[in-house]
């Protein structure tokens, strides 16, 4: 059995192309089953692959499990998911396979891989993205073990050092970015478009400095109204953005959409109306909520999830000696699981074993039961039941003890040794 991963993130891809293979919870499945049909086609020779994807505002990754590796089946097949030409998508990437795959899953769950150095969301993001795996029947013994060890030495980095310790939120860090803008937050009106997780962090860290007023506008009224109701905010439809986008001093957006929602047009206009007082902007969602060319905009001031990158630093000295604790947890974590993978290559051969002893233990059953049915004494057929399963058993030993030249002979001795005489030892 081999593991294979494919991936893109903050430290490999730029933004834009990051946001081609960003996929919503929702679109997982119907993914993974293309991915799975794709290797079924691929000349059969991978009829049975185990998949899971992870995707979120850093990264893309592709997880998979086989007879054998297919990384440039893997790739071609997310370059034209992404359309564009697979050498760009190389360009790009990183492939991993066996143990490197093991390190990389431990130290992206233990937040070692992230823009924020020990932040705990990405946990919750792999867990999603291996239920979603779990309910597309995407996701086989192998994956399976792979994902809750990564979970177990994420539990124990978290539990054993301090790499979460003094970590800096994209939340907290657009609040920092806020501040260097506006003299008090106190006094600006702020929207946030969207009503995910990432988008509830950011309230509530914005929410804290008193802001004079809070909107949330979300595609879902339902869902926007009941995050609403915990800041005391106004709801608002998506389609009322346009006209009410020049309220706002800030505006935080992070969405599932494919197409930008906000526009350079719509800023303009906003800008327009407010004489050209400054607006504060950041887009969390991957791909974008707000065009590019929105930050060419004199007085908006617009940060994406890249731009938050340094913000973030701040404070990873302090963290830098937990790494090393959590590369020794992450270093057995991977040899654990890679004796576990050996241990998995015997597999088939354990059955075979255990379906030739079982043929063995069923014929002389049934000599057994034919002798006691004509009278035969009891104690006979037993005696007889055992040496005939005594006799199928080591008929092959023998044999191999009595073959080969000498040097083959003794190796044979020493495996029968091992095998047979241990109490003897």
């Amino acid at each position: 059995m081999a593991v294979w991963a494919l991936g893109i993130n903050h430290n490999t891809a730029p933004l834009d192309l990051r946001g081609r293979f960003a996929f919503a919870l929702d679109q997982i499945a119907p993914t993974l089953q293309g991915l799975r049909q794709s290797f079924g086609g691929a000349a059969s020779r991978h009829p049975e692959v185990e998949a899971a994807i992870l995707s979120t505002c850093n990264r893309t990754e592709i997880y998979c499990a086989g007879d054998r590796p297919a990384l440039g089946h893997t790739l071609d097949w997310l370059a034209r998911t992404g359309g564009v030409p697979p050498s760009l998508l190389q360009s790009h990437a990183y492939a991993l396979q066996d143990g490197t795959v093991a390190r990389h899953a431990f130290r992206v769950a233990s937040g070692l891989d992230s823009m924020v150095l020990g932040e705990a969301q990405i946990l919750g993001q792999m867990k999603d993205a291996i239920r979603a795996a779990d309910h597309a029947g995407a996701l086989g013994t192998t994956l399976n073990q792979l994902f809750q060890r990564s979970f177990a030495v994420a539990k124990e980095v978290r539990s054993s050092t301090e790499i979460g310790a003094h970590s800096i939120s994209m939340a907290a860090a657009a609040v920092r970015l806020a501040g260097q803008l506006f003299e008090d937050l106190g006094q600006i009106r702020i929207l946030f478009v969207g009503a995910g997780e990432m988008i509830e962090l950011a309230a509530t860290h914005f929410a804290a400095k008193n802001p004079k007023s809070i909107a949330i506008a979300n595609r879902s009224l339902e869902r926007g109204e009941k995050l609403a109701a915990r800041f005391g905010a106004e709801v608002l439809r998506l389609g009322d953005l346009p006209a009410r986008l020049h309220e706002f001093d800030a505006v935080v957006s992070c969405t599932a959409s494919t197409l930008p929602l906000i526009g350079l047009g719509a800023v303009e206009r906003a800008l327009k109306a407010r004489r050209h007082r400054p607006m504060f902007m950041v887009d969390l969602a991957v791909p974008r909520d707000i065009e590019p060319e929105v930050k060419a905009l004199e007085d908006v001031y617009l940060y994406t999830v890249d731009d938050l990158a340094t913000v973030v630093q701040t404070g990873q000295a302090q963290r830098q000696a937990a790494v090393a604790q959590a590369e020794a947890i992450i270093d057995a974590g991977v040899q654990s699981f890679m004796h576990w993978m050996d241990q998995r290559g015997a597999v088939p051969l354990i059955r075979q074993l255990h379906a030739q002893a079982d043929e063995w233990r069923q014929a002389e059953l049934a000599r057994a039961r034919r002798l006691l049915a004509r009278g035969d004494d009891v104690e006979s057929v037993l005696d007889a039941l055992s040496k005939g399963l005594t006799q199928k058993m080591l008929h092959g030993t023998m044999a191999e003890l009595h073959s080969g030249d000498a040097a083959q002979r003794e190796q044979t001795a020493q495996a029968v040794s091992r095998l047979f005489l241990r109490k003897e030892r």
